[in-house]
């Protein structure tokens, strides 16, 4: 089973001169589990043994299957191209992986995201949105920031 759930995202794109620093452009939840992690490494083409295979995993050190990163870090962003109305809007997307994404079988490993607006620039009309990615309450990304065209 695997499910997002989102809050706070609108159908009109938004406009730059309503925004402020510090204003929440929504926030997410995102649950995933094996039968995910299958199809995304179908679709991206990454079989690494350490995204299915729970003996290789830990004999490499660590706690078992993980999500790939690129997978949560896709996951993320897609709060902000909801919100920003367009894919194409996100001129800039940077992170650093901290901390794996541990996923048990049975079950689900639940990532919450928040996007905040960071920065805002009028004159290029843009703004940056920084986004907190976190599992079991602890950062899996790291200075995650994303630049919207608006």
């Amino acid at each position: 089973m695997s499910a997002e759930h989102a809050t706070g995202a609108t159908a009109a794109r938004p406009v730059l001169a309503e925004l402020s620093v510090g204003d929440v452009v929504g926030t997410r939840t995102v649950e995933v589990d094996r039968a995910r992690l299958v199809r995304y490494a179908g679709a991206s083409g990454d079989f690494n043994p350490i995204h299915w295979n729970d003996t290789f995993a830990e004999q490499v050190g660590l706690p078992g299957v993980i999500a790939h990163g690129m997978f949560t870090m896709g996951a993320a962003v897609a709060l902000v191209e909801d919100w920003a109305g367009d894919p194409g809007a996100v001129v800039d997307y940077q992170t650093r992986f901290t901390r794996p994404v541990a996923v048990p079988n049975p079950g689900v490993a639940t990532v919450e995201i928040t996007g905040t607006i960071g920065a805002i620039d009028a004159d290029a009309g843009t703004v940056r949105v920084d986004l907190t990615v976190t599992f079991e309450g602890a950062r899996v990304l790291g200075k995650t920031q994303a630049v919207v065209r608006l």
